[in-house]
């Protein structure tokens, strides 16, 4: 075992707390109460987690170490080189505890009667499907490589599986190959039932089992197949060609990706020796890439497409989207918001509020002008569809397109063309800053005056995540908070002016100050004998300038709550430096996106909602939008949200410096939030 530096008490390395994020998630497929199949999608969540962290975070360290750069002090303490060995072992753990979590998952499958067949398995009424699948969905679709010493191999696409063959042709000399597992073709193949017996065969073992169609024309004494994945940096490398537009440079960087460094080469352990030497030489893998041995199928975030086979019994029950108390589909929301706010709350509230207020906007004679911003579309987008509508019928519509969104760059070029073809204005941000913010501004003509609504949200105006992220949505006429919003607007076209807000917190020039803030409001409230605490729902936290002002609060006496679903940097309850800071973790069906922030203030309480996480990023890096909530109703529901995940006790889990995610449980009666958080809007409902 090599001797590495260990990060100290006062932060939690960033990487190391991911991965402990990333092992809830793997608790999740280990939990025996959640749904079989829905374990197996967990598997695929762990997994397509850990690919994007390869490619961003393993790759940043890498560069990090390779520029002869320490980086203690970006890094939690912990020198650049001991942290890839530490992810590196930390992985190698959890990937062979996914494998013990799958076997478990598949053994209890068979209890169902639903079986998983290799290429040896195969029943005899099975064999014609199998061979007349191949011949018609698998075969046109190959992509096989023959490889030899003299040709140089292609580069292997990023994060893709393959195939590696070894031909024993007789003589000592072998003929090597690769199959590429499609993305565009399903992993797993439904066979036909036969009684009550439910069959699926893996793709990579369909393949296995027609190696002889592929290879027919070499004359082999013996055939392997063994699975090996690769995963490259995905850093975009912009060119500074000025005859392109930013859009092109995006588009062309995209495509450049899959020629990004080698960061991660996971490969199947029972592969012979000789094979893998090959292999690796010919690919350029070095010993400072994290080198993964794994079990005999790789990608298994395709676990998160697992097929329901009809059994609706291994699933969650699904929610019926609800109405948001006293907001209607039916009439003009224009007209309800002029009246009061109304907040959003999905999954548990339908996101169709929002396809709505774009949708009569872009009808709507009386509206001018549409300012929106875009970081990620659903695939299908009725938004997208609105604006376009909207310019169509002749408004102004800008959008400011954030086409750097990671991963989602090229699909947001795509969004981006076809508006600009439509006549929408488009924004690309600001330069060195991503735009992150998520909020909508229409001006509407009302008594020879123009008049503004809008909403501002936590996540992303996605129909599709929307189902699954946990996000608020803010429905507004509050002319106070919009007159701000829209100079957040006016930033992007001229962005070398810094406005002045009077009521939101906005990156990067306020955030950071903002709430120093409050957080002082509390220690001086604290001081003074006056009520003071902080309450904080987050996705992660690893600014360290925000993590030194809560242990500054928390040495002042302030009780600080903390609900953070990812990264957390702080370290609680150590006496001297943060004993009155709690913190919780919840992973359950839906992923926790919320922002919200709650400041005691002397008992008039300050409430924001927010896009930013406190991330360096998210505060220096981003143009983001903290949004205080006025209305004492929708104050006390956000309020009421809070309280019923701090009363978790089923799914939170406890963040401490031994990062051991150990659940909170209690002897008080079984609250499971995102449970409880559906039963409290219906309630309001009767």
């Amino acid at each position: 075992m090599i001797k590495k530096t260990r990060p100290n008490y006062t932060y939690i390395n960033r990487e190391l707390s991911w991965l402990q994020f990333n092992a809830r998630v793997l608790q999740e497929a280990s939990d025996e109460g959640v749904p079989l199949i829905e374990r197996l999608r967990f598997l695929g969540i762990f997994s397509n987690n850990l690919d994007e962290f390869f490619k961003v975070r393993y790759a940043t360290v890498k560069r990090i170490d390779e520029a002869g750069k320490a980086g203690k002090n970006q890094l939690g303490g912990i020198k650049a080189s001991d942290l890839l060995d530490i992810i590196t072992e930390t992985v190698i753990k959890q990937q062979s505890q996914s494998l013990s979590i799958l076997s478990n998952i598949q053994s209890k499958l068979k209890a169902e009667d639903i079986f998983f067949v290799k290429e040896n398995q195969i029943s005899t009424s099975q064999k014609k499907f199998i061979k007349n699948y191949f011949i018609q969905h698998v075969s046109p679709a190959l992509v096989t490589i023959i490889l030899n010493d003299e040709i140089r191999i292609p580069n292997l696409k990023d994060s893709a599986a393959y195939l590696a063959i070894n031909m024993s042709l007789g003589n000592g000399e072998n003929q090597y190959a690769l199959i590429e597992i499609s993305k565009n073709m399903d992993r797993f193949v439904v066979l036909p039932k036969e009684g009550n017996k439910n069959s699926i065969i893996m793709l990579d073992d369909l393949l296995r089992y027609c190696l002889d169609d592929i290879f027919n024309i070499f004359n082999y004494k013996s055939i392997s197949a063994h699975m090996i994945k690769i995963t490259r940096d995905a850093e975009l490398d912009l060119e500074s060609d000025l005859s392109k537009s930013f859009m092109e440079k995006i588009s062309d960087s995209v495509k450049d990706r899959q020629d990004g460094e080698p960061v991660r080469f996971v490969y199947d352990k029972t592969i012979d020796k000789e094979t893998l030497g090959f292999l690796m030489a010919k690919m350029g893998i070095e010993s400072s890439d994290s080198i993964i041995p794994g079990g005999r199928y790789h990608n298994r975030r395709d676990y998160m497409g697992f097929p329901s086979l009809g059994r609706t019994d291994l699933l969650y029950n699904k929610i019926e989207a609800l109405p948001v108390k006293g907001l209607s589909l039916e009439t003009s929301i224009f007209e309800a918001i002029a009246k009061k706010d109304y907040l959003q709350y999905t999954p548990y509230h339908t996101f169709a509020y929002t396809v709505k207020f774009l949708r009569e906007a872009a009808l709507d004679p009386k509206v001018k002008t549409i300012k929106i911003t875009i970081y990620r579309l659903a695939q299908i987008s009725h938004v997208a569809s609105s604006l376009i509508n909207a310019a169509i019928n002749g408004k102004k519509v800008t959008v400011s397109m954030e086409i750097q969104a990671r991963f989602d760059e090229q699909a947001n070029i795509d969004y981006a063309e076809q508006m600009q073809r439509e006549g929408v204005q488009l924004i690309f941000g600001v330069q060195g800053l991503k735009v992150h913010s998520k909020m909508c501004v229409i001006e509407r003509e009302e008594k020879n005056k123009l008049v503004r609504y809008g909403f501002i949200s936590t996540g992303n105006f996605n129909e599709s995540t929307a189902k699954i992220y946990t996000d608020y949505t803010l429905f507004t006429a509050n002319q106070k908070i919009l007159k701000d919003l829209n100079k957040v607007f006016n930033f992007f076209s001229v962005n070398y002016k810094v406005y002045r807000f009077k009521h939101i917190i906005t990156s990067p020039h306020y955030t950071k100050n903002a709430f120093f803030n409050l957080i002082d409001t509390e220690i001086r409230n604290k001081k003074a004998g006056k009520p003071a605490y902080i309450r904080l729902k987050m996705n992660s936290i690893s600014s360290y300038k925000m993590i030194n002002k809560l242990y500054e609060a928390s040495n002042a006496g302030v009780k600080i709550e903390m609900i953070v679903r990812g990264i957390c940097c702080l370290v609680p309850g150590v006496k001297g430096m943060s004993e009155n800071i709690k913190v919780v973790s919840i992973i359950d069906k839906f992923l926790e996106h919320t922002r919200l922030y709650v400041f005691c203030n002397d008992n008039d309480t300050k409430v924001y909602i927010s896009s930013a996480d406190w991330m360096t990023r998210n505060i220096e890096n981003r143009v983001e939008v903290s949004c205080p909530i006025y209305e004492n109703d929708i104050k006390e529901e956000l309020i009421d949200t809070f309280n019923i995940c701090w009363k978790d006790n089923v799914k939170s889990r406890i963040l401490d410096k031994k990062q051991t995610n150990t659940y909170r449980l209690d002897n008080k009666e079984k609250i499971r939030a995102q449970f409880e958080t559906y039963s409290y809007y219906k309630k309001q409902l009767n």
